[in-house]
């Protein structure tokens, strides 16, 4: 898998994780798949920082966002 692809499958696994992680908060529940979800989307992001000569700064995680669309809209 190409770092770029596992940046952004990082990035979003750990943003659709907080609304379940509140979600379960707030009901009263362990947030046990939420949980599971961050470790899963931050060992991407560490996966692609450590694959990726140089890694990643700030300004380059949009650019990474547009070529992985990029690619899969082609």
């Amino acid at each position: 898998m190409e770092p770029d692809l596992m940046l952004v499958a990082g990035i979003v696994v750990c943003v659709f994780s907080v609304p379940a992680m509140v979600s379960a908060i707030s009901d009263g529940r362990t947030p046990r798949v939420a949980a599971i979800a961050v470790l899963v989307g931050g060992g991407l992001i560490v996966s692609a920082l450590n694959a990726s000569p140089g890694g990643y700064t700030l300004a380059e995680v949009p650019q990474a966002f547009a070529r992985v669309i990029a690619r899969v809209l082609h």
